[in-house]
Parts: structure tokens; sequence; C-alpha cells
């Protein structure tokens, strides 16, 4: 298939899904691993089929036209499946991440209105249940967690007849398609709202910079909650008629990928740098330069690396959501993989900027995609004017209009600069600058992705606000030794980084000692967003009351 064959008066995701049950009604096209290592295979029809079911049921509660419908599961072909019936029966789907806490699930529910909440797969429900309003309807889906009590998505399919054509929803380019509710790395979630139209608006343009052949493999296993796996899997798989892969579990990912083979694959920043530290730990990085500078012998390496990761079918290699170090984009392109770098927001479906194949310019997200404008405010801001931008916020007009500039361009809230070629270079967030005891401000996200690029660190959070200057805390990688002879030296290995990254820096910048901490900072405690950003307001009021000490003792590099 050609990126044309889905005509872009085709607006809608269940338009997309028609055409390929159409013409691919048998191929598979969602494929789910199970806990015994079996897999079931949904084809076009299967899929078609259950999501019409699904809409019967929901028709059948007599909800009000276009009610809010929840979806809170990890990645699973019925995620997708209750998805499209969702949109099938004429309603909105709010998804919610699948770890949150529970006053973060009470928050979002009833703040969108939410009338059903679909409960799929989930490692601890028991933590998240309370957070469900009293006497809010639920579906369980068939991976469910058997304690939860509400009828299987299963025997409702199967007790239900598929909706016809003639009772379908078809649904406005301007209808709205779904409440994205934010991470929360500053503050409270804000329902972010879709249409139908800003999301075929992000996947068209899309489709004009990148070619993606017919059945083209993606495995999701970010979550779907987040608008960049929602692009880059469910909305770009309906489009282009990818064949869809799903993770059983963390210990099962390196299988699920080998058998997904991926020719596309979306990833976070910080679980592109495991993938690497895993191969440097079965091959010391001075090994694999040297036989990576042997002409005949490098291609085999690359290639067995690559196959060993489950890449070696991979295409487009994506990686976003936050900055990954330039040593690292060089590192897997070394490999020959096709590594691209984007950009975009929840408030514009995920997609504003990328690189493209062949380009290695450090440091930019590349340029902005068709259609797309940008521009950098005076105070250094991108803004950005898309027919991919959200419709605004939920129920909150004030921070809709915060959100926008008078002339309609959404802003950011991040920093940088174009160049002349219309390249794109992100150098922080504006409310991230914290300023010194000496008046001068410090933006924090290029020291840390300075600090990164190291291969002992896992995370970075540089901070230090009302102090002679700033500091930073870091979290090694996990699987380094911590015997006393392995600790002195990594210590002075971290001074040596702390040196470099300063050499760097102007000198209101520069990092007075450098905190190795010793928790793992995770999604499950508050310090990580569900895609792995740090939550900085957590972390720093996690460790300021220990700065002064910190301060006191003098030294380049503090085990906490």
């Amino acid at each position: 298939m050609t990126n044309s064959n889905v005509t872009p008066s085709s607006h809608s995701p269940l338009d997309w899904l028609a055409h390929w049950v159409n013409r691919r009604g048998n191929e598979t096209f969602l494929t789910q691993p199970l806990a015994d290592g079996s897999v079931i295979d949904y084809s076009w029809q299967d899929v078609d089929h259950q999501a019409r079911c699904l809409a019967t049921y929901l028709k059948s509660q007599n909800f009000p036209p276009a009610s809010q419908i929840a979806l809170c599961s990890k990645n699973c072909a019925q995620w997708i499946i209750a998805d499209l019936a969702i949109w099938m029966a004429g309603h909105i789907s709010v998804p919610l991440y699948p770890t949150l806490a529970a006053d973060t699930v009470r928050q979002i529910l009833e703040h969108s209105e939410a009338r059903l909440l679909f409960v799929g797969k989930l490692d601890d429900w028991d933590m998240m249940q309370p957070g469900v309003p009293e006497g809010m309807p639920c579906v369980a889906f068939d991976l469910a967690p058997s304690q939860v009590q509400a009828p299987r998505l299963g025997k409702i399919i199967e007790d239900s007849a598929p909706l016809p054509d003639a009772e379908l929803d078809r649904r406005k380019p301007e209808d709205l398609a779904t409440i994205v509710y934010t991470s929360g790395s500053t503050g409270a979630p804000k329902g972010v709202m879709h249409s139908f139209g800003t999301m075929s608006a992000a996947v068209e343009s899309c489709s004009q910079r990148l070619t993606f052949a017919e059945r083209e493999r993606a495995l999701s296993y970010l979550p779907l909650a987040h608008v960049a796996e929602r692009l880059m899997v469910e909305v770009d798989g309906l489009f282009f008629g990818f064949h869809i892969f799903f993770s059983e579990s963390l210990q099962t990912f390196p299988a699920d990928l080998r058998r997904a083979r991926p020719t596309v694959f979306f990833s976070v920043p910080r679980l592109w740098i495991r993938f690497r530290l895993g191969v440097l730990e079965k091959m010391p990085e001075p090994k694999l330069n040297r036989l990576l500078r042997i002409p005949i012998l490098s291609g085999v390496v690359k290639k067995k690396i690559l196959k060993q990761l489950g890449l070696d079918h991979v295409k487009y290699a994506v990686t976003g959501s936050a900055p990954l170090p330039q040593a690292v984009l060089d590192w897997y392109r070394r490999l020959g993989l096709t590594m691209l770098e984007g950009y975009g927001m929840s408030e514009n479906f995920a997609l504003s900027h990328s690189t493209l194949p062949g380009e290695k310019i450090a440091g930019t997200v590349g340029r902005a995609y068709p259609g797309i404008d940008h521009r950098i405010a005076d105070d250094g801001e991108i803004q950005i004017r898309s027919p991919n931008n959200m419709l605004g916020y939920f129920k909150d007009a004030d921070k809709t209009a915060e959100a926008h500039t008078e002339d309609g361009w959404f802003r950011t809230g991040d920093r940088g600069h174009i160049d002349d070629d219309g390249y794109l270079f992100i150098t922080g967030r504006t409310k991230e600058l914290f300023k010194t005891a000496k008046g001068k401000y410090v933006a924090p996200a290029p020291i840390e992705n300075k600090l990164a690029a190291n291969a002992m660190i896992e995370a970075a959070c540089v901070t230090g606000a009302g102090h002679p200057q700033p500091f930073a805390l870091v979290m090694l990688s996990e699987g380094l030794p911590t015997d006393t002879e392995a600790r002195a030296g990594q210590s002075a290995t971290l001074q040596q980084l702390l040196k470099q990254t300063n050499a760097g820096l102007d000198p209101h910048e520069h990092l007075a000692f450098i905190v190795v901490v010793k928790d793992r900072w995770g999604i499950e405690d508050g310090a990580l967003t569900p895609t792995m950003k740090i939550k900085r307001d957590v972390i720093e009021s996690r460790y300021s009351p220990l700065a002064d000490a910190w301060y006191k003792a003098r030294k380049p590099v503090i085990w906490q």
C-alpha cells in the first residue's frame, strides 16, 4: 500500500477500519500474546465484528448521545476494540493510564463525567479500584484481573448482535473523539480534547513525510493512554493497515519484540538507553568499537545486535517524549538503525516536528510537518499553529485561553530556536527555569541531557534554586556493581563527568556536585510520569531538605 490508498476525505478511524475490512478482511490486524505463551490473532473482520457487538451493548445502556466512556488497561487487543466500539456507538473515549493512583483515577473519572469504565489488563487493580466512584458501571476485558467484579467483554460480545450499518454512528470531523488527560508532570491532569478531524489531520500530515508500505508491523507496549502511542500505533495502524502486536509482560518483552520483528518502532529515551546498556553489558563498548572498525566484521556485528534486540527489520525507529542524548542517537545510527527524533505534545496529538532518515544535525527535532507552522516568541517560547491542535481543555475555558495567543497559536511552554533551514532546537521548558542565589537563571534540561549521555546514568535531575550553584541528582543504571571497589571507580567516572559537563557550560550553570541517589525513581512512587519523564517537583521536594548538608560537604560526588 502507498500512503494515498486511504484518501484524505476519510476522516474517521471507523472509515479506515471499513477500508481494510473490505480489502484485507481475513488478514491479521492484532496479535495478542497470553500468559501461557500462546497468541490470539484477530483479523480485520474479527475486530470489526467484535467492536460492532460491543457497540450494540453500549447503545443498549441508553447513555445520552456523545457520553464519555473511560478505558483503563495496559495495551491489549481489546483496548483497541473497545475504543472503536465507543466511537461506533456515538460516544467519546477517555483513556486512563494503567498505573495511576486511586485519587487520580477518581479525579479523572469524575471530571470527565464518565458513564462507564472498561477495566483491562492491570498490575495493581487493588490499588486503583478505590478511585472508581461507587455505582459506576464497569466492563472487564477478558485479560482483566480475576477480582474485577464486572461483566466480561467476551461474554458481552458473544451475547450481542453486531451493530448494523444503518445504526452505526457516522462521525463528523468536528465531533469530539477522545479526551486525553495529561500525565500530570506539572500539576493536575488536564483533559485535552481531540476531534476526529484533529486526529485525522495528524495522520495525514504524517503520511506526507513518511512512507509506509502495506502490512508494516508495530509492537504496542507504551501506554495507549498517551497520544504518542495512540498516534504511532492505533491511529497510524488503522490508517495505514499495520499488523499490531502487543506485549504480554515486562518479563516476556524481549520475546514479544522478537515475535513482532517490528518495521515501525516507537520508544521513549529511557528505554532506548536501557536497550543500549543491555548490549554493552554483554559486549563492553571498547570491544564493540574495535569490532565496528573492521570492514567485513562490522556488518555481521551490527546485524547480530539488532537481531538480538528484535530490531533487525525496523524501517523507522522513533524516539520522543523527552530528549535522547546525542551520543545514544549516534550509537544506534552507527548500528544501522534509522533513528528519527520526534516532537509533539498531547495538545497537538503528538505531531509537529521530526527528523528524517539521513539527517544527522545534532540537537534538532527536525522541521515542522506539512501544514504545521512554528515560531519563536520574544521570550523564547516555541509556538505552534496546526490543524491537529486540540479543541481545548475539557471544562476549562480559562486554561484553554491561557494556552493560546491572541492570534490563535498554541503556547507549548518549551523554549527553543529555529535555524535558517527551519530546523527546531529545544532548549528546555519555560517553567523549569530556576534562579540561583546569584540571580542567574538555569535551564536544567540541556544539562540533564549531557549527563544522561553517560551509560552509567539512567536518569538525572538538575536543581538548586536559591543556592549559589546548581547541582545534579542522578540515578545510576540498574545492574551496576555496588561493592566498595566498584563504587570508587564509579565516583572517579562521575567526577570526570562533572568536569567535562561544566567545561561546556556558562559559569553560572556549573554544577557544584553530583548526588547519587539510593532510591529507584519509578512511576509507582510518583517520581516519573507514565511516559517515564521525571516529575521535577516530586523529586525536588523529596531531596531539597538534604541540600544544605550536601553544599557544606564540599565533595564533587556524594552518595546519598
